[in-house]
């Protein structure tokens, strides 16, 4: 009657051994390759069944590594030619949402009020939601100023700086001419960021000075300090963008973005006192990003505390 032989614990539920079955009178040689093929393959294989190499491998010569260096050299080049474009079309697209979303939020308020407070929230939470998107891509500048500042403070390369901004700059125009065709050329006009009654030049570069200095100081604050607590950086710098746009929005408009009013400007051809709305906003980042590094302590300072 034929049995199973034993075998390790660890083996009583495999499959290859439930379904072996010998005689009785199984002989010692029989027992050896139950062991060697089953019990124990991995030591059977190595010994038995890799097959000899005809030749052996030569030793690798220079010609050999130095066409290995050369390729991993131009893959790495590959590799970070597509991740630097990889930024420009987050900031490209980041701009377009914040600029389609914010100056749509001007045009619905002439057709039913959504109110200055609603149109500061929009402008907040669509700030918030990029750098929650796109943060982690490009760093969510989505502001030519604030790109700038980054790079006059040493906290941003120079050499990524057109790019960048000329990403920001077709995203705003991409989404200005977007809701150029959906509202039409009269409508987008209010959409400017133009100095609001009787408020002089002076006044109007002196306001968006202050708020984009204020905006830049709390984007130094969270998104380049280590100490800061990062996972609210969306939340501060929306909430910023929001209390701006309630104190200024109806003086200047609150722009604190360059590419935020060259696109609707270029969509409208409309561009009264455009260089404002271009050379504060600048002016006032780099001043916020100065000012906070003046109180940001280097790293080797910071592990001391």
């Amino acid at each position: 009657m034929a049995k199973q032989p034993s075998s390790p614990v660890w083996m009583m539920h495999s499959p290859v051994a439930n379904n072996l079955y010998v005689e009785d009178g199984i002989s010692s040689v029989d027992k050896e390759s139950v062991v060697s093929e089953i019990v124990y393959p991995i030591k059977s294989h190595k010994a038995n069944h890799l097959p000899p190499s005809p030749h052996p491998l030569p030793p690798p010569s220079h010609e050999v590594g130095k066409k290995a260096v050369v390729y991993l050299t131009h893959t790495h080049k590959i590799y970070l030619y597509c991740l630097f474009h990889e930024q420009i079309i987050a900031e490209l697209v980041g701009t377009y949402i914040l600029v389609f979303a914010g100056c749509g939020s001007a045009l619905i308020d002439q057709r039913g009020p959504i109110s200055l407070v609603g149109m500061a929230v929009v402008w907040g939470l669509a700030v918030m939601v990029m750098i929650y998107t796109i943060g982690h891509v490009s760093g969510a500048h989505i502001n030519p100023a604030v790109t700038i500042a980054l790079a006059v403070s040493r906290k941003f390369p120079w050499k990524h700086v057109p790019a960048y901004v000329l990403g920001q700059v077709i995203g705003g125009i991409l989404a200005s001419l977007t809701l150029h065709a959906l509202f039409g050329k009269d409508n987008l006009r209010p959409t400017l960021t133009l100095p609001q009654g009787d408020t002089s030049p002076i006044n109007t570069i002196i306001w968006e000075f202050i708020i984009t200095f204020i905006l830049m100081f709390v984007v130094s604050g969270v998104a380049t300090d280590q100490r800061a607590v990062n996972e609210l950086a969306g939340v501060a710098v929306g909430a910023t963008v929001l209390f701006n746009a309630l104190i200024a929005g109806q003086v200047t408009g609150a722009s604190m973005n360059p590419a935020r009013s060259i696109g609707p400007a270029i969509a409208a051809k409309h561009f009264h006192s455009l260089w404002i709305y271009v050379v504060a906003p600048i002016f006032g980042a780099i001043a916020g990003s100065a000012v906070y590094t003046l109180i940001q302590l280097p790293d080797k300072y910071n592990k001391d505390i």
